[in-house]
């Protein structure tokens, strides 16, 4: 896909890199990204997807901006309060960056509609805020065959991982799936919403430009992705660790009972 001269000017620093460069940019120009959620993760992903160059973000919200969202979902601003997520997410994209086109989809995202939404799209950025989503996006994209790039936000802490539940790993054995690293979500009433708990404003902003850069090294296609690797970073100690995991033969999507890596 051929870049216009206005867009050569715009992403001349990407250009320059040897790892993205006219090719990368252009898969950048191709490509469809489903961003759940544009809230504390969504916002920063949202804008550095748009300054990057991907061709297509859909924008999955059913939430409308509230005051108490601006100390840290930067995307949006006063005079935004009261709209919907997704328009003014979308008005962000578009002073940003007009070569992008933005698919709103201003609903929830459930077990019922997930598959047929996240097929069209090349790869998913879950920044959603619970794990009834979670489970639903992750499930939908192992179905779907389409890679996922999944974070969480704690007080003072996040995590980070890609899952592409739908290949193997160079062993042969299946690549682990998000049952395979939490296999049950927390009992009811275990983990605090953000309203209760509290989070870090600038937390958010380095979560979603990590997942940003993880999106942006699959689609430009340079860099080891963070496939059976769990990436914790503790915002009080600013230390970053990674915990390994792998395929769980018993979980329920590619587990033996299935075939390993049935997509059924």
């Amino acid at each position: 896909m051929a870049l216009a001269p206005e867009e050569v000017e715009r992403y001349a620093r990407h250009l320059v890199l040897a790892e993205v460069g006219g090719p990368g940019q252009a898969r950048l120009k191709a490509a469809r990204v489903l961003v759940v959620g544009a809230g504390g993760l969504g916002a920063p992903l949202i804008q550095y997807l748009a300054a990057a160059g991907i061709g297509t973000i859909g924008i999955v919200d059913d939430d409308a901006v509230s005051l108490s969202n601006l100390q840290r979902q930067v995307v949006h601003g006063t005079p935004d309060l009261g709209r919907p997520k997704v328009e003014s997410a979308a008005d962000a994209v578009g002073r940003l960056n007009p070569h992008v086109r933005v698919a709103a989809h201003p609903f929830r995202i459930t077990p019922e509609n997930a598959v047929d939404l996240i097929a069209g799209y090349d790869l998913v950025a879950d920044g959603s805020d619970n794990f009834a989503t979670r489970y639903a996006v992750s499930d939908a994209c192992f179905r779907a065959r389409r890679p996922l790039v999944t974070a969480a936000l704690g007080r003072f802490d996040g995590t980070l991982t890609t899952i592409r539940a739908h290949e193997t790993g160079p062993d042969g054995r299946p690549n682990p799936t998000y049952r395979c690293l939490f296999p049950n979500p927390p009992p009811p009433g275990t983990v605090p919403p953000c309203a209760e708990a509290g989070v870090l404003g600038a937390l958010a902003g380095v979560m979603g430009s990590l997942m940003a850069m993880e999106v942006i090294r699959a689609v430009a296609g340079f860099g080891e992705p963070l496939v059976g690797r769990l990436l914790m970073v503790d915002a009080r100690a600013m230390r970053f660790e990674t915990l390994t995991y792998g395929w769980d033969p018993d979980n329920p999507l590619s587990g033996d009972a299935l075939g390993g890596t049935s997509a059924a």
